[in-house]
């Protein structure tokens, strides 16, 4: 296990208008591990915190413009992603893979002390050979994170996730079916979890490491207990 323990945590945060980069990043403002986030979204948050800084860039395929905001942070947290529900493989490849491996390499040029956290989902296929198209995609992207020079990647990969209370980014679907969540945690423990535990999971992946690269639900519940 990566042992090794930065000062504190300084954090990227992608996505954050989502439903998970939102419960994310609600984790890091409360925690007293992480010192700092910078929250990269196309647009505002509107939501301001002494830790939290923000900067709002459109294009994910080309961050140069920004790159002299993202130096020195030791934590990336990469909850940017689309459904890939009514698209070609082609098209969700490149909002998925080439968007992300875009991004986790330009970190990795300004930062290789980082530690990428990358959220994947359960079901991805590390084969990259089975017949569902999101997994395959899902799977290259984390094997290619993998790869990059820095000081550890981790995929994480939820299944469904009891939304944070009082967030206002919860998707719909989730708002009809949560008091379904006590039933589902004792009966599907593997595949159940809270947004609450996912964004703890991370902090502490950063801070203590984890014996294993890729994070199922089991990996997640337990991590952000520790």
């Amino acid at each position: 296990m990566e042992t090794r323990k930065p000062a504190r945590i300084r954090a990227i945060i992608t996505g954050a208008t989502g439903m998970v980069g939102e419960g994310v990043l609600h984790e890091c403002l409360q925690h007293p591990d992480v010192e700092a986030v910078l929250v990269v979204n196309r647009r505002p948050l509107g939501l301001t915190h002494p830790k939290l800084q923000e900067v709002i860039h459109g294009d994910f395929f080309d961050i140069s413009p920004i790159e002299g905001r993202l130096k020195d942070y030791n934590a990336c947290f990469f909850c940017l992603g689309v459904s890939s529900v009514g698209m070609k493989e082609d098209e969700y490849r490149q909002k998925t893979y080439t968007l992300t491996m875009h991004f986790a390499q330009t970190l990795s040029r300004l930062n290789p002390d980082l530690v990428f956290c990358y959220v994947s989902g359960a079901g991805t296929d590390s084969t990259e050979q089975g017949r569902s198209m999101w997994a395959r995609v899902k799977g290259k992207t984390e094997n290619d994170l993998f790869r990059l020079p820095i000081r550890a990647v981790y995929a994480f990969r939820p299944g469904f996730m009891q939304p944070t209370k009082g967030l206002k980014n919860t998707l719909s679907l989730y708002k009809y079916i949560t008091w379904l969540y006590p039933a589902m945690r004792s009966l599907f423990p593997g595949f159940v979890s809270t947004l609450a535990e996912l964004g703890l999971a991370m902090i502490h992946v950063v801070s203590r490491g984890y014996e294993k690269k890729i994070l199922e639900v089991r990996d997640i519940v337990r991590l952000a207990k520790e």
